[in-house]
């Protein structure tokens, strides 16, 4: 039985929404304020989430939030929210934990009361069970020790009783009453220990029904034909009720696509392929070197669910067709010559793309509002900038044993879809919060809120756009505990 846990955590190993990379962001307005929510998922379902929230107005008297089902009627009756607690020695960071008690898509909703009135926004969070908890030793040993001091004491009262319980004052028990107090005894033992079989069987059959629950990710299962034309399957391991044809567009791409190759990690695509049969997608492939390459497809169910698919393949020389629309590439040198203190990226056009990154060292499970700006051969900001899907920019943080993948917008790393069905954003215009009016130019800095899920080497993917073309910057970065 361990065994077959151990297998269904392994499978479980790439988390939904972001592989590796289980911990919700969002930056968003709760009315008048504007507040960072970051919400670490149990890893066991039914759990506790913990939940923190940044203010940036110290305008706010108080926070309460609550969880509910992302769809259906239970998201339409909120049970009692929790109130947010202030830390002592920062009153615009405040804390909590709520209770997801089944797998599938939530939202976390928050409601701020403060000095200009009232804000509410609700965070989509993907409820999953990834793995099973295991017991402490001490505490193992402990319950196995008090177990046979029960079960020893029961046997030995059962005796007593049967041998002693009708015995005259100063009498000493015979042998047909000894007897009868084995025999009792015999009795009660058999009992006892087909009693704990029963238990045995009761947990393992328990522990197996809840092993079907643990999260099993899509896989890509990919091919090329025709020289450049890369055709992907999405497959299904079976979890839950899952489906393979209920798919969102998210940014107007029911698929984005990251190519990277591994283990170099100094090319990368960032790819839109269209659905063209059930569960398959089609991409006409640029261009592209030699090499091993990871596959990484973001998708977001109908529920509001979002997953990162998962797959690899070995290609020849390609020799594509130039990009359009949408579809991106980059280059940067090889893992092996990462500058971890680099803050400047040279781009092909003669622009720099610069990480203001501090002399802090960037540190595991913290959130950080990680700040990039695009400036000409000069340093001057750049002034014809673009939204790239209807964003500021887009960008991966990837680790380069491909354990961690996070694909993170300036509002965070909840997809649009998801937001729109938590009543954020109209479902007609997902990007309205985060989109620039018409007339205006987006700034040439944007920021991603993030957290590095553990410590190690990441490379990070950011991605703007300008002047009709999509610069790619690409990052190195320690992380410490």
């Amino acid at each position: 039985m361990r065994m077959k846990l151990f297998a269904a955590l392994l499978c479980a190993a790439p988390l939904a929404a972001h592989v590796g990379s289980p911990d919700v962001f969002y930056e968003g307005a709760a009315g008048p304020y504007r507040l960072l929510v970051t919400i670490r998922p149990p890893q066991v379902i039914p759990g506790v989430a913990q939940v923190e929230i940044r203010s940036a107005s110290p305008d706010v008297r108080q926070i309460k939030i609550v969880p509910l089902p992302m769809t259906g009627p239970g998201a339409k009756l909120a049970p009692t929210p929790d109130i947010a607690q202030p830390a002592v020695d920062d009153p615009q960071f405040y804390t909590g934990a709520l209770w997801l008690m089944a797998p599938g898509s939530w939202q976390v909703r928050v409601s701020v009361d403060g000095a200009n009135g009232q804000g509410t926004l609700s965070v989509p969070v993907p409820a999953l069970s990834t793995r099973v908890l295991g017991m402490q030793r001490a505490l193992e040993g402990l319950l196995i020790f008090l177990g046979l001091v029960l079960a020893v004491g029961l046997v030995s009262i059962i005796g007593a009783g049967a041998r002693e319980a009708q015995l005259a004052a100063g009498k000493q028990p015979d042998v047909a009453q000894k007897r009868r107090a084995w025999v009792a005894m015999a009795v009660t033992a058999a009992a006892v220990i087909g009693a704990v079989w029963l238990g045995n069987l009761w947990w393992n059959s328990e522990a197996s029904a809840y092993s079907t629950k643990l999260f099993k990710p899509l896989t890509l299962r990919s091919s090329v034909e025709t020289g450049n034309r890369l055709v992907l399957h999405l497959e299904d391991p079976g979890w839950l009720t899952r489906q393979t044809d209920d798919l969102l567009p998210d940014h107007g791409h029911l698929m984005h696509l990251y190519v990277i190759r591994a283990p170099e990690m100094d090319r990368v695509w960032h790819l839109h392929p269209d659905l063209t049969a059930p569960a398959t997608f089609t991409q006409a492939l640029p261009d592209m070197p030699a090499g091993h390459y990871r596959l990484y497809g973001d998708v977001v169910h109908a529920s509001g669910f979002p997953e990162t698919a998962t797959g690899e393949m070995d290609l020849p020389v390609v020799n594509g067709q130039p990009l359009a629309g949408d579809d991106a590439g980059g280059a940067a040198p090889p893992l092996a010559q990462a500058d971890l203190n680099r803050k400047a990226a040279m781009l092909p056009d003669g622009f720099q793309m610069v990480w203001e990154r501090g002399t802090e060292p960037l540190h595991a499970r913290r959130p950080y509002e990680l700040r990039f700006r695009l400036e000409d051969a000069g340093g001057r900001p750049a002034t014809d900038m673009e939204l790239y899907m209807g964003m500021q920019g887009h960008a991966a943080f990837v680790s380069p044993d491909g354990s961690v993948f996070a694909h993170v917008h300036p509002s965070g790393s909840v997809p649009m879809p998801a937001l729109a069905l938590a009543g954020n954003v109209a479902a007609a215009n997902p990007h309205a919060e985060h989109a620039m009016p018409a007339a205006a130019t987006p700034p040439a800095e944007v920021l991603f809120p993030y957290g590095f899920p553990k410590a190690g080497a990441y490379r990070i993917f950011v991605q703007v756009k300008r002047a009709g073309h999509v610069e790619t910057g690409v990052f190195d970065a320690r992380v410490e505990n």
